[in-house]
Formats: structure tokens, sequence, C-alpha cells
């Protein structure tokens, strides 16, 4: 079986202006191999009262890897996809509260790209984290 093509019509979850239902994420990078967006949860991802979902935290944690790799890797044909991901949620996220959320490489072995995330609250307080694996495909796999 072969493996399906990846192409991007800018409908991701998380970070697709054109998905209407999406959390539409803007990032930023400040460096290579760093990824950095700024999120405000709105209550339609809400799981307990006032609180974001843990789902929706696990896709924000796993979108900040793949842009911390994906940044410059993207620009020159490449691309890479969460193969393995480890999370600890440690405080409730608050729906309504601007959070922080940074990503970074920390190391690569051959096509395995190690990676992890950390999301704060405005006063720098670690909400969740997460580290994980993901797996570079090859850029005839892009077109």
């Amino acid at each position: 079986m072969s493996q399906p093509e990846l192409q991007d019509d800018h409908f991701c979850f998380a970070c697709g202006d054109r998905n209407p239902d999406g959390l539409r994420l803007h990032i930023e990078y400040p460096a290579p191999g760093r990824s950095r967006m700024e999120f405000v949860p709105p209550k339609k991802f809400q799981g307990w009262q006032d609180v974001l979902h843990g789902g929706i935290i696990a896709t924000i944690l796993d979108e900040a890897f793949a842009h911390a790799l994906g940044g410059a890797a993207r620009a020159a044909g490449q691309a890479a996809v969460t193969a393995e991901m480890t999370l600890r949620f440690k405080k409730p996220v608050r729906i309504g509260e601007r959070v922080i959320i940074e990503g970074r490489v920390v190391g690569e072995k051959g096509r395995i790209v190690e990676c992890e995330s950390v999301m704060r609250d405005e006063s720098g307080r670690e909400l969740a984290s997460a580290t994980g694996k993901l797996i570079r495909i090859k850029p005839s796999q892009l077109q």
C-alpha cells in the first residue's frame, strides 16, 4: 500500500486559515527549530466548564512540534508527521485566557526528529507540555 500524498490546502484544523471550525492558530518562527504562538481559547473548545478540552491542548502542542521543525524544512520542500507523543497536563487551561505555546526541536537521528512543546499562561506558569518524535516525509510525498 502506498502512502498518501501530503498536500496543504490551508484547511488544517489547527493552523488552516480556510477552516471556519478550526483553531486558526497563527504561528511565528523566532529562530530555526522553534515555533511560537498565542491563543485565547473560545468556549466552543471547552471540556469541563470554563476549561479547554484536553484533546485541543494536545492538538496545539502537537502543532507546535510540527511547526518548530516545519518552519524551515517546509520552505525546503520537506515535512514531517508526528509518530509518538507524550503529554503532561499540569494546570487547567481556562477558556478566554491567553496562553503562549512554544515548540522546539531537541535532536535528530536520521528521519526521526525529537521535539518538545510547552503551553504557559501569561504569567509564565506552565499549564501543559509534550515531548514527541516526528518522522520526516520524503519531498516526493508533498506533491
